[in-house]
């Protein structure tokens, strides 16, 4: 009796612990979203393990180190919508993600080596602020800039607005198509040119904020947040629903899709678990709203007034029968817990060598599909008619295109036909992340029906392996 009643009160105890930190954590802690992921890049949690492979969609809390290897690229979004473009091998630091009493969004980066863009899109009462080096940048009014760090020297190049640096060697004031060059030998000493000579990375950056600046302009509905809005609009569509309202939909979301089948639960230290979803658009309708399963629609996100950070899910609406909604893994472990196929979404992504085709399916709700394909709409319809579509690689645009895999092989993407990754069934991945799969057929439109239970997995009808495998950690080079 007194052993049942111990446990009882372990149990309970952890339940206030936990619902104490989700509350902390959801009223007081801002995060930013790891927005595109190209290349091996990583991220250090300040789990103690040093630097691990990032994923899409990834949280970045205040403390986060983010590294973009040799040849790896990454996008972050912030809120309001501003970004940074981290170019090969860069390394930046977020040292400081806060609110103040006002409400207003305070955010300071360190760009520790390498070179990186950053787009402020100048909310009201938001500060920005870069730092590298002995420098420091206070941005207020929209701005987009180039920082370059080496050994040597720094470069900061403006490509929109205008912008103060202060130093060691003073203030250096700068304005549009002008470049401040300081010698990190010689007291920061600076000198500036009033031109901004053509870097090879400031195509990519461009057609990443076109991108952006395109697809954000088709909001749909009022939120009080901007990141994931043009992800929303490029990868799905909304439309007015009898008795719902307004809901969107991803394309290539087939009858045996649901929003959860595909991610992982990350651990934070002093957070929780966070939900990570594989999709290229799975940010916002994870973070806000509701989904709800809708009859002769299948899974549909409704936005709304829940803000989820930690812990939880939004709010699951009319699933279908046996659904378990998801729910976090009851022990913290360091290491992801993969869903299904996991939010490794480089693997799933084209092959961009010459002369490849790109082979779309349905029923992967844009998972491994890039930005910038020509009328994506369109290519959703034929899918929906013929079970797939073929491209030319013509068809994307080549500074959004994912970077070429060495085998040069044609990919598939959606359904398991062919589709490159993690095979099914229950196993430890070579990152050491413990691995959830369905081992039993889909039934029905949702998840839970005909799956193995289990307690520590997301729902009913995943399960999942223990163990560890050794995984790529360390610090990242200093130049």
């Amino acid at each position: 009796m007194n052993r049942s009643f111990g446990r009882w009160l372990l149990v309970l105890v952890s339940m206030v612990i936990g619902f104490l930190a989700s509350a902390m954590a959801d009223s007081n802690a801002r995060i930013v979203r790891l927005s595109d992921v190209q290349g091996d890049v990583k991220i250090d949690r300040a789990t103690g393990q040093g630097f691990e492979k990032a994923f899409l969609n990834m949280p970045i809390t205040q403390g986060v180190r983010l590294w973009a290897t040799n040849d790896a690229r990454a996008e972050v979004e912030f809120e309001d919508g501003s970004t940074i473009h981290l170019t090969p091998d860069t390394i930046v630091a977020f040292t400081d993600l806060s609110l103040k009493d006002s409400g207003a969004k305070v955010s300071t980066v360190d760009l520790k080596q390498g070179e990186a863009y950053f787009s402020f899109a100048g909310k009201k009462d938001d500060e920005f602020k870069v730092t590298f080096v002995r420098e420091s940048i206070q941005i207020s009014e929209p701005a987009h800039l180039r920082i370059d760090v080496n050994d040597a020297k720094a470069e900061v190049a403006v490509l929109k607005g205008d912008i103060n640096v202060q130093g060691p060697s003073g203030e250096v004031k700068l304005s549009k198509k002008q470049t401040a060059t300081f010698d990190l030998a010689d007291n920061d000493k600076y000198q500036v040119a009033k031109n901004v000579e053509k870097d090879p990375f400031d195509d990519w950056d461009k057609k990443q904020t076109e991108y952006h600046d395109q697809y954000s302009a088709r909001n749909s509905y009022n939120a009080p947040y901007s990141y994931g809005v043009s992800d929303l609009n490029y990868y799905g569509s909304f439309r007015n629903v009898p008795g719902y309202g307004n809901m969107w939909q991803p394309y290539f979301a087939g009858a045996g899709w649901d929003p959860f089948m595909d991610g992982a639960w990350m651990w934070y230290p002093g957070f929780g678990y966070s939900w990570v979803s594989a999709y290229p658009w799975g940010w916002m309708p994870y973070h806000y709203g509701s989904w709800a399963f809708v009859p002769s629609y299948g899974w549909m996100w409704q936005p709304g007034n829940n803000w989820v950070a930690w812990n939880r899910v939004p709010p699951v609406i009319n699933p279908p029968r046996q659904y378990v909604p998801p729910r976090p893994p009851t022990v913290a472990s360091r290491q992801p817990v993969i869903v299904g196929r996991g939010p490794t979404s480089s693997a799933f992504q084209p092959r961009m060598a010459d002369g490849s085709k790109i082979v779309v399916r349905g029923n992967n709700a844009g998972l491994g599909v890039p930005r910038g394909v020509r009328n994506l709409e369109s290519l959703n319809r034929r899918v929906e008619s013929k079970g797939s579509a073929t491209l030319s690689p013509r068809s994307v645009p080549r500074a959004m295109a994912p970077m070429p895999n060495a085998a040069g092989r044609p990919a598939e993407m959606g359904g398991r036909d062919g589709m490159t990754g993690p095979a099914r069934g229950a196993r430890t991945d070579s990152m050491g992340a413990t691995r959830t799969t369905n081992s039993a057929p889909r039934t029905g439109g949702g998840m839970g029906a005909g799956r193995p239970s289990s307690g520590a997995g997301m729902g009913a009808g995943r399960s999942s392996s223990g163990g560890s495998a050794p995984h790529s950690s360390g610090t990242a080079p200093h130049r």
